[in-house]
């Protein structure tokens, strides 16, 4: 029998601790999640001194950064697209308040591999002959050893808790994606603790892609910690094909941000907590 891991948004949050490294799911402007990004600013204490851990990092990271709770990032990307800076990281940034750990797409996807493979870095070819080994030390060049050549050893990639939005999700974990996949499946493996939010859940998802499962699964539950159910739960980003980006909102929130952070963040829950956000 697969175990039931369904929790409620409010429980779920309880699995971030002070200083964990946490990693969010998604791709930029698109399946992010939002609720639990939401649930986790209205945790009473929320947790403290998060390193955030994204592939890209977007709207829902920006939150977290503006009301405090992250204390370094790594990410090869932060930013709203076309809509935009991200206001709240940029300022932090700019201020010294925030540690950045400068990261490429190679460095997260060769450092990811090097987890899953179960050692302590991965080469690549990525970085060699840039600044960027400057701005790492920790990154060092080393020589193949059977080639001669120089490479870059890439650090292993681990995160305490991954948070990942998906179309729909059995009780046991299994999950379908929807496509754009981004590392979610890696983040999914390499982290302790995994929390998947689902648009839909259901009692089982067959592997097979049946007309009971509707779609080939992306990852097993044996990876997944809890399920929790939250519609819309990626809004404003976007949730294809169940909804688009919430243009209208976002540029709500960069004409909003930095100045009046707190009182977009508490319209923001209120609009969320009341179903109002159909745009």
């Amino acid at each position: 029998m697969q175990r039931d891991k369904v929790l409620d948004l409010a429980s779920a949050t309880e699995m971030v601790h002070d200083g964990d490294t946490l990693a969010l799911g998604g791709m930029t402007l698109y399946r992010r999640p939002v609720a639990f990004v939401r649930a986790l600013l209205q945790r009473d204490p929320p947790p403290q001194g998060l390193t955030l851990l994204c592939f890209t990092a977007g709207f829902e990271s920006d939150l977290l950064v503006g009301a405090g709770l992250v204390k370094r990032v790594r990410t090869c990307y932060f930013g709203l697209e076309a809509f935009g800076l991200a206001p709240m990281f940029t300022q932090a940034a700019t201020n010294g308040a925030l540690e950045v750990i400068e990261e490429t797409e190679a460095s997260l996807a060769f450092g990811l591999r090097a987890t899953l493979a179960g050692v302590g870095f991965m080469p690549g070819q990525g970085w060699l002959g840039t600044d960027l080994l400057k701005a790492r030390p920790d990154v060092q060049v080393i020589m193949d050893p059977y080639t001669g050549a120089d490479v870059v050893a890439f650090p292993a990639v681990t995160c305490d808790v991954a948070v990942i939005h998906a179309l729909r999700a059995d009780r046991a974990g299994n999950a379908v994606l929807g496509g754009n996949l981004a590392v979610d499946v890696e983040l999914a493996v390499v982290a302790e603790r995994v929390i998947v939010t689902a648009e839909e859940v259901v009692e089982r998802l067959e592997p097979s892609g049946s007309a009971q499962g509707r779609g080939l699964l992306d990852f097993s539950g044996i990876c997944v910690t809890a399920v929790v159910h939250a519609p819309r739960g990626a809004w404003p980003t976007s949730c294809y094909p169940l909804y688009p980006v919430g243009g209208e909102e976002l540029l709500h929130y960069v004409e909003s941000c930095p100045a009046a952070f707190e009182e977009y963040l508490d319209g923001f829950q209120r609009l969320t907590e009341t179903g109002e956000n159909d745009d």
